[in-house]
């Protein structure tokens, strides 16, 4: 990458980091978004000398990083930036799955306390949300452990409960999602917190979560990139104050 393309995924990641605190995901100072640039580099939301939180992220706040947290290039950790404690969640994904450009770390509510209650996260909805209802058709697994993903083995058990799937529930901690672009990393994020809001809402409800059914599931159309991506992206950086 040139420096015009970092600087412009710079302001993706950070307009990501936004997104998931406006729509709750990310609500404090915890979370993250990573980018994979090369086979030795990322750029990640980095810890900062102005921390604010999610909602408050800019493009400097992004800096590009090693495998190791180190610098990525001359000046990228100056200024009192370091790489957050659970950079080997991302780079044990990153280094797993080469179908996965971008990896989302958030912490939603609805997701631990669906996930805490025995609620499995179903494709309980259809034409409501396609993407939601097909991605949790394939499966949402779950990483059994509360821990802080700070080291390389605890990564790794986060890649092997994640196996091939786009998003992986952590219990007692969040979520984490993945993604060929960080729209597609986040949108994902964001429908499976519907579905645990809504599974959540029908359980105190006294109802029974369950999934459509088999001939709705085949039903439901592939509405394309174009709407499920591009559009749905923009409708996202249009809640985002100021924007």
């Amino acid at each position: 990458m040139n420096g015009a393309e970092l600087d412009r995924c710079r302001e993706e990641i950070a307009q990501g980091c936004r997104v998931l605190a406006v729509r709750g995901l990310a609500p404090g100072i915890l979370g993250h978004i990573s980018m994979r640039v090369d086979d030795s580099r990322l750029l990640i939301r980095c810890r900062g000398p102005r921390e604010r939180g999610l909602a408050y992220t800019t493009a400097e706040d992004i800096r590009l990083v090693d495998l190791s947290g180190a610098s990525g290039a001359d000046g990228e950790l100056d200024h009192g930036y370091s790489a957050p404690f659970e950079l080997p969640l991302h780079t044990r994904i990153l280094r797993s799955r080469s179908d996965v450009r971008c990896v989302v770390h958030a912490h939603p509510r609805d997701v631990v306390a669906a996930d805490l209650a025995g609620l499995s996260f179903l494709p309980i909805v259809g034409a409501y949300d396609i993407p939601g209802a097909v991605l949790a058709h394939g499966g949402v697994p779950v990483y059994p452990r509360s821990a802080l993903i700070a080291t390389p083995a605890l990564g790794d058990e986060v890649a092997a409960a994640l196996g091939d799937r786009p998003l992986v529930v952590m219990r007692g901690h969040g979520l984490t999602s993945t993604g060929t672009s960080v729209p597609e990393a986040v949108l994902r994020a964001i429908s499976v917190d519907s579905i645990a809001a809504l599974s959540l809402s029908v359980a105190s409800a006294g109802g029974t979560v369950r999934s459509i059914s088999a001939e709705d599931l085949a039903d439901l159309p592939d509405l394309g990139a174009g709407l499920n991506q591009t559009v749905a992206w923009r409708h996202e950086l249009a809640r985002l104050p100021g924007e």
